[in-house]
C-alpha cells in the first residue's frame, strides 16, 4: 500500500511540474501589441524574431496564447483595452510595423480571433478614433451595447445604458489564395544553427531550371523574390555567410504554400519565412573573404576590411584548436611594384615609411595573405595556427577582363584542422 501511495505522490509532483513548465511563456489575461505571430511548435522563431527586434534598440517580447496555439512576439500588455488600441494605432503610423495588431487574452474565457473581442465588457470606442482593422477581414467590426452600473449607494439607481458607435475598418490589402512569391514577400532568415545568433550575408538566387544565377540579395530583410520565368517556376537559394557552410534550400515561385510542408518554409501572416539555419566551417572547407579589401598593388588593407576580419578573428577564438592557411590569388600573373607595410605597422594605411619593391603577382598575393595573418597574431592568435600561401592569378574564378574581375582579387580561409 505504501508503494502504491508513493507512486501515485511522485506521479502528482511529475504532473505538477509539467504543469508548471506549460506556463512558461505562456500568455497572462490582458491586451497585447502584436507585431508578429508563429505556430505552437515555432518557439525558437519567435525568440529569434525577438531578439532580433531588441537589438535593433526596440522592447519586445514573446509568449504562447493557449486558446489559439500560436506565439506572438508584441510590443506592449496594456490591462486597459482601449488604451492597446490607441497606442497600437500610434506604432502603425510610425510606419515600422504598420500591420501591428491588438490581441486580446483572458484567462479562462474562448479567444475570439483578433483584432479583439466583440463582447469587451468595458471598453467604447467611438467613430473619432482612429479605424481598427483585423489582419484576416476585411468585413467593419460592431462592437455589441453594453451596459455599466454606476457604485452603489445608499440609493440603488437604475444603470445607464451606453451604446457605443461602429467602428468602420480602413479598407485592407487584398489577401491572396493562394499566397505565392508572386505576391508576397519573404524574410530570409541567416542565423547560427549553434546558438541562434543573427548573421550578416547573402542569399544567391538561382533559376533551378536553367541553372543560372538571377540576382543576390541581402539576408535578413524583407523582399520579393524574382520571378524565373520558367514552367516549373523553381527557385534554388544558397546562403553566403562567411566562416560558415553554404547551405542550399529549394521553393516554388508558383506553389509556395506547398513549400510550407518543409521545415525550412513558414508562412506567417503576410510574409514567407525560410531559414537558413548555419553550421561553422569545418576541416577541409574554405570560406572567402570577399569583404576584405586592399590599395592598389599593396599588400595593405583598406579600413573596410575591419568588420569581416573581426568575422574571423571569432571564428578563431571560438574554436581555440582550428589551424588555417590563409591563400592569396590577385587578377593576372603580371609583374609590378608592390607596397608592403612599415615600420609603423599600420594595417589599414598607407603610411610614410611604406615599403615598394617590385615582385611578381604571386609574390603579391602571399604578401597579401601574410598581412592578414599578422593582424591576426596581433589580436592574439598563435602564429603556430596560421599559414600562408600566394597563388598569384593561377586560380582565377573569372576572366581577368570581365565586370567581375576584381573577385579575383581575393584571399581563401582553408580549415587545416580542427
Amino acid at each position: 500500500m505504501k508503494k502504491i501511495y508513493s507512486c501515485a505522490l511522485s506521479l502528482f509532483f511529475i504532473l505538477l511540474t509539467i504543469a508548471a513548465k506549460s506556463q512558461e511563456n505562456t500568455l497572462p489575461k490582458g491586451n497585447y501589441i502584436v507585431v508578429a505571430a508563429f505556430f505552437s511548435n515555432q518557439k525558437d522563431y519567435a525568440e529569434r524574431y525577438s531578439t532580433k527586434l531588441n537589438e535593433s534598440g526596440l522592447h519586445t517580447s514573446y509568449g504562447l496564447d493557449e486558446a489559439r496555439k500560436f506565439y506572438y512576439v508584441y510590443l506592449d500588455q496594456y490591462p486597459d483595452f482601449k488604451e492597446s488600441v490607441e497606442q497600437m494605432l500610434k506604432i502603425r503610423e510610425e510606419g515600422k510595423f504598420v500591420e501591428a495588431w491588438v490581441r486580446v487574452i483572458k484567462v479562462g474565457a474562448q479567444h475570439t480571433d483578433p483584432i479583439f473581442s466583440e463582447k469587451e465588457p468595458t471598453q467604447t470606442v467611438t467613430a473619432k478614433q482612429n479605424p481598427v482593422v483585423t489582419p484576416k477581414t476585411a468585413e467593419p467590426v460592431k462592437v455589441e451595447p453594453v451596459k455599466t452600473e454606476e457604485p452603489k449607494e445608499e440609493e440603488v439607481k437604475p444603470a445607464p445604458q451606453i451604446v457605443t458607435e461602429v467602428v468602420e475598418n480602413p479598407k485592407a490589402k487584398p489577401v491572396y489564395i493562394p499566397q505565392t512569391l508572386n505576391n508576397t514577400q519573404v524574410f530570409l532568415s541567416l542565423y547560427n544553427a549553434q546558438n541562434n545568433q543573427v548573421l550578416d550575408g547573402e542569399v544567391e538566387v538561382i533559376d533551378t531550371e536553367r541553372s543560372r544565377l538571377i540576382t543576390k540579395v541581402k539576408g535578413n530583410t524583407y523582399l520579393s523574390l524574382p520571378n524565373p520565368g520558367t514552367k516549373s517556376g523553381q527557385l534554388t537559394l544558397i546562403s553566403t555567410v562567411f566562416g560558415f557552410r553554404k547551405e542550399q534550400l529549394d521553393i516554388n515561385y508558383k506553389n509556395t504554400e506547398a513549400d510550407t510542408l518543409k521545415p525550412h518554409v513558414a508562412l506567417v501572416g503576410n510574409y514567407y519565412m525560410i531559414n537558413f539555419g548555419l553550421s561553422r566551417i569545418h576541416k577541409g572547407d574554405i570560406s572567402t573573404l570577399y569583404n576584405v579589401y586592399f590599395y592598389n598593388d599593396a599588400a595593405i588593407m583598406l579600413p573596410d576590411s575591419k568588420y569581416q576580419l573581426n568575422s574571423l578573428l571569432q571564428l578563431m577564438n571560438e574554436k581555440p584548436t582550428m589551424k588555417i592557411t590563409l591563400h592569396g590569388h590577385t587578377n593576372g600573373n603580371g609583374r609590378g611594384k608592390i607596397i608592403y607595410m612599415g615600420p609603423s605597422h599600420d594595417f589599414f594605411a598607407l603610411t610614410k615609411d611604406v615599403k615598394t619593391e617590385t615582385g611578381s603577382a604571386k609574390e603579391l598575393s602571399e604578401a597579401r595573405a601574410e598581412v592578414i595573418r599578422e593582424w591576426l597574431l596581433a589580436q592574439g592568435i598563435s602564429d603556430s595556427r596560421v599559414s600562408v600561401k600566394g597563388w598569384g592569378g593561377s586560380r582565377m574564378i573569372h576572366d581577368k577582363n570581365s565586370v567581375h574581375a576584381r573577385k579575383n582579387i581575393r584571399v581563401d580561409v582553408e580549415v587545416v584542422d580542427e
